[in-house]
């Protein structure tokens, strides 16, 4: 059995240990990137987007009850050719209010849906990113311990290096008699 381990490298495992770095870095960041982009898509759908829609209802109601008010008018002027027009723009700005009204709950499923679906993703990233700080955070420094303790067991000269030791009588290559 060998007395000593043969190292050959230390910048092998210090080597692995500044990619291991660069790593995490560069992991980490891409995870807090993918989560704060599903944060901004949240917002833009459930807070921006539904305040255009909710805008938009409003003023195609507001089109609709002139639309109304016009063909109420047509009506009881009793002229007949402008009352078909007016027919035609209340139809049309009916359709355009329920097609707001439609956009505008389809907006709000949306929102709930994104929740669902993005909350338990976001939690495994989140997990994986807590793993990446306090997990690898610690492989990288148990790392810089070993290549310390590998540098200093370099350092050390060996038996067979530095000639007998004090005390030890027998000449090199024989063994000590075990009591």
């Amino acid at each position: 059995m060998a007395d000593r381990a043969h190292v050959t490298s230390v910048d092998a495992v210090e080597a692995f240990r500044a990619d291991l770095i660069v790593y995490l870095s560069r992991t980490r960041a891409v995870l807090e990137e993918a989560t704060d982009e599903v944060v901004r898509t949240r917002l833009w759908v459930q807070n921006d987007q539904r305040r255009v829609w909710e805008e938009e209802l409003r003023r195609r109601h507001r089109k609709l009850e002139e639309a109304k008010a016009e063909m109420f008018n047509s009506r009881l002027s009793q002229f007949h050719g402008s009352s078909s027009l007016q027919l035609m723009a209340l139809q049309r700005a009916e359709r355009a209010y329920r097609e707001a009204e439609a956009k505008l709950m389809l907006l709000k499923k949306w929102g709930r849906e994104l929740e669902n679906l993005s909350d338990p993703m976001v939690k495994q990233v989140g997990q994986f990113h807590g793993f990446l700080t306090t997990n690898m955070g610690r492989a990288v420094a148990y790392l810089a311990l070993v290549v310390k303790a590998l540098e200093a067991y370099t350092d050390v000269p060996s038996p067979d290096a530095a000639g007998p030791v004090a005390g030890d009588s027998h000449p090199a290559g024989e063994e000590t008699p075990l009591p």
